[in-house]
């Protein structure tokens, strides 16, 4: 057995916030972006980019972002009740950065950075039409967390590019999403590897397999 590596430590409480969070989005990597569209009460337009996103909950189907802070989206989910969860193309690298600086709320994000909007099927929010998926969501709960709001949106319809759905689900190398990393790092997909997972069953009737595992 190998001598443990050495390690540099980093306790919250000891630091400040900033420094903390830097540290924080550095190791929860790479995070999928929710690229969330809302209407304000007034009919204004937000588009932003949130890199705290995933699924909450199958069923009923829930996805979740964080608010990290009061920002138009989350005043606007809140004041309508609904949203749409967009996918960030590798192609719009540029535009998804750019919707994510701090327009004031009467200004359209989408307008501002060239994204084409389309009216989703069954929310009143708007869908980005350049985005190979949308996935439409009325309010189920906000829970805030400290200096955050974590935003729990039931998941009322999901459309995808027919091209990129083959065999009856999307296919990841027609997505070509968009991952946040730290500090103003992004990443794309990259290599695509498959593995199954290995039932007990086999794993306890086939030693060899353990073995392998193990490197032994």
């Amino acid at each position: 057995m190998t001598d443990s590596l050495p390690r540099v430590t980093f306790d919250p409480a000891e630091m400040e916030r900033t420094a903390f969070y830097r540290v924080l989005n550095s190791v929860v990597v790479p995070r999928p972006i929710a690229w969330v569209c809302s209407r304000s009460a007034d009919g204004v337009d937000n588009l932003a980019p949130h890199s705290f996103y995933t699924v909450a909950c199958v069923a009923p189907p829930i996805v979740q972002f964080t608010s990290v802070g009061r920002k138009d989206s989350l005043n606007n989910v809140e004041a309508t009740g609904e949203f749409t969860v967009n996918l960030t193309p590798e192609a719009l690298f540029e535009q998804v950065n750019a919707t994510g600086t701090d327009f004031p709320p009467d200004a359209s994000e989408a307008e501002q950075a060239g994204v084409r909007l389309e009216p989703a099927e069954r929310v009143a929010a708007m869908r980005v039409a350049e985005s190979p998926v949308s996935i439409e969501c009325t309010l189920h709960a906000t829970l805030g967390l400290g200096d955050s709001t974590l935003v729990l949106g039931r998941v009322v319809q999901i459309s995808v590019w027919a091209d990129a759905v083959r065999d009856g689900r999307p296919r990841i190398e027609q997505l070509k999403p968009l991952a946040r990393l730290g500090g103003n790092e992004w990443a794309t997909i990259g290599e695509v590897k498959e593995i199954r997972r290995i039932p007990y069953q086999k794993w306890a009737a086939d030693p060899s397999i353990g073995e392998r595992v193990r490197g032994e």
